[in-house]
């Protein structure tokens, strides 16, 4: 983490670590973390991304309602258990004045296509971002995720964007049978799916780090 910086930003808090010297305009990759994270829970995965690539951990722009573990979350109000897609569509629009104003903010980077690699309710709002807006997301990666439902958005619109799903089968907090619910929607969508599962609980197995890092390798 000694790499990374701390930024406040139209609003938002984040941490970033900047590119290595290389080609402009450099890559993009935002790591979102899960419901009561912040913007220093997903560094973990830091070490595994393309060191070209600019990176950037956004804090959620919500004030999470667990009472226990405070932190943020990617919807206003999370009444369910895994929240429907229309209920992302706040941080969506919030993300995307975001982007305007990191792109200004880094005019040597590149935010018109970018990757994103979510954790639990980060995985999901990686998928309602990248549903809402198919165009600007390269590639994504939802760990231990799950796929929102609720939408007349079709996951054919996710055709042309790489997708990984990684998922632990022991996970008691995001069931992996949501994985596997997403896998056969991508499958019956004819959408292309990497997908890795592993031994593991709520969190990210040794054999699906090194696949996170290939994909976006």
């Amino acid at each position: 983490m000694e790499e990374a910086q701390d930024l406040q930003l139209a609003g938002w808090t984040l941490k970033v670590r900047p590119p290595a010297q290389g080609n402009e305009p450099h890559p993009v990759i935002f790591l979102i973390h899960g419901w009561t994270g912040d913007e220093r829970s997903m560094w973990v995965f830091a070490q595994r991304m393309p060191r070209a690539a600019l990176l950037i951990a956004p804090r959620a722009p919500f004030v999470s309602n667990n009472p226990d573990f405070g932190g943020f979350s990617w919807v206003e109000s999370r009444a369910a258990e895994f929240s429907r897609l229309p209920a992302f569509d706040p941080a969506v629009e919030a993300f995307d004045d975001l982007l305007a104003a990191l792109a200004a903010h880094y005019p040597a980077a590149a935010f018109t296509r970018f990757g994103l690699v979510g954790f639990s309710q980060g995985g999901a709002f990686g998928f309602a971002y990248a549903m809402r807006h198919p165009q600007k997301v390269s590639r994504l990666a939802a760990l231990a995720g799950f796929l929102p439902s609720g939408s007349d958005v079709q996951l054919s619109v996710l055709e042309n964007i790489p997708v990984l799903i990684a998922h632990g089968s022991k996970d008691e907090t995001v069931p992996v049978t949501k994985a596997r619910e997403a896998q056969t929607a991508f499958a019956q969508a004819g959408v292309a799916l990497q997908y890795c599962e592993a031994d593991t609980g709520h969190k990210l197995g040794a054999k699906c780090f090194t696949q996170l890092a290939e994909f976006f390798r």
